[in-house]
């Protein structure tokens, strides 16, 4: 398993909060109109189950054809209804479920941008820190390498070094 090196700072602690509760009230809400389109499903199911049942009672004790179409062509207004009726409800909830969606995002985008901003500025401010300690590191190799040139330089016979 792999672990996580660096530490959980407190401004990308609170950005996942942030994050975290803006994201499980959206869930919320999406669970919620889930929930209101199965109440609607079942609802209509219910209603055309009804009517099918009290249609065919009347298709039945219908005395010949004629009274049997009639009655059945006399259904297709209502079922025309019904089915205007269950297209509005689920157009109200989707409406619904739009406003309220937006109304969280709008409640939580605020904290969750300034969170990240502020993850943002730390991160910038953790990575000029280490560029600075990486030029001091590599100023300090430099000085290492140039001292232990110029001893070894001082070390060599006189005769070997060019006249100044």
């Amino acid at each position: 398993m792999f672990t996580f090196s660096q530490e959980v700072t407190p401004a990308l602690k609170a950005h996942i909060d942030a994050q975290y509760s803006m994201f499980a009230d959206l869930s919320q809400k999406m669970f919620d109109t889930a929930q209101k389109i199965n109440e609607l499903n079942i609802q209509a199911a219910k209603t055309l189950l009804e009517g099918s049942l009290s249609s065919a009672q009347q298709v039945i004790v219908a005395k010949d054809p004629y009274e049997a179409l009639a009655i059945a062509a006399a259904q297709a207004q209502p079922s025309a209804e019904r089915v205007r009726e269950y297209q509005q409800h689920l157009n109200n909830i989707a409406a619904r479920t739009h406003v309220d969606l937006a109304k969280t995002a709008e409640t939580h985008v605020p904290n969750t941008s300034r969170t990240a901003a502020a993850v943002a500025d730390e991160v910038a401010r953790k990575a000029n820190e280490e560029t600075e300690k990486a030029a001091s590191r590599q100023k300090a190799a430099f000085e290492r390498f140039k001292t232990t040139f110029d001893r070894s330089d001082e070390q060599k016979p006189q005769a070997n070094r060019p006249a100044a």
